[in-house]
């Protein structure tokens, strides 16, 4: 195991410990309709799962940049990145426990709850504009970065990872925000409504601070 993946895992193991308590508080309020538990086919189930995976690789790849620059701002930010998306993380796996819920979904593809409506039911096609970019050649759902980008992230070093970097997590935070809004007009547990809306306006947020520091390094994003 390489220091980034240990760092990263221990990172997500330690929002884990801290998100427990509050996620057995808030998803276990009874803030869904009739304070119906969500089923393995229901949004609520399906964005906790696919944006886990989603948040697992922005925490990877924020530690690999911090360990191939010196610059303070890219560290930073990527420090904030990795602390926030970890939290997050262990809160939604420790929904799907609480909901008695398997993590992974063998026979569901990522985000297929995206077309679906609240129940998991087929046919909510007046939503099928909020899909979001689809996915690369090689990567696992809209937004992530492909294993070569993640290796080649990993070879490069100062400001050539600054840039790869910020190309790769502005893409990734674009794919986050149209899962997040599909997660805001389809999830029916109030607290994971709240915290997918909180991820929108972060990552949109994040989004434009990326831009400048690309434009500050002579780059721009990737179309």
């Amino acid at each position: 195991m390489t220091r980034t993946h240990w760092a990263a895992g221990t990172a997500i193991a330690l929002a884990l410990l801290f998100a427990g308590a509050a996620t057995v508080a808030s998803a276990g309020d009874g803030s869904s309709p009739a304070g119906r538990t969500p089923t393995g086919a229901s949004a609520d189930a399906g964005f906790a799962r696919d944006m886990s995976v989603h948040h697992q690789q922005a925490v990877e790849m924020s530690f690999i940049v911090r360990e191939r620059t010196r610059d303070e701002e890219v560290r930073t930010l990527a420090y904030d990145i990795a602390n926030t998306q970890a939290n997050q993380r262990g809160m939604m796996l420790g929904w799907l426990d609480l909901w008695g819920l398997p993590k992974v979904q063998a026979d569901a593809e990522p985000m297929e709850w995206m077309s679906t409506g609240a129940d998991g039911a087929s046919g909510h096609g007046g939503h099928s504009g909020h899909l979001g970019p689809q996915a690369e050649d090689g990567a696992l759902m809209a937004g992530m970065a492909t294993k070569a980008d993640m290796e080649r992230l990993a070879r490069l070093g100062g400001r050539e990872a600054e840039i790869l970097y910020l190309q790769l997590m502005i893409i990734h935070h674009n794919g986050g925000i149209a899962m997040a809004k599909g997660c805001v007009e389809r999830c029916e547990v109030g607290v994971e409504r709240d915290l997918a809306q909180g991820m929108v306006d972060a990552q949109a947020s994040e989004v434009e601070l990326m831009v400048d520091l690309l434009r500050k390094r002579g780059a721009q994003p990737r179309t």
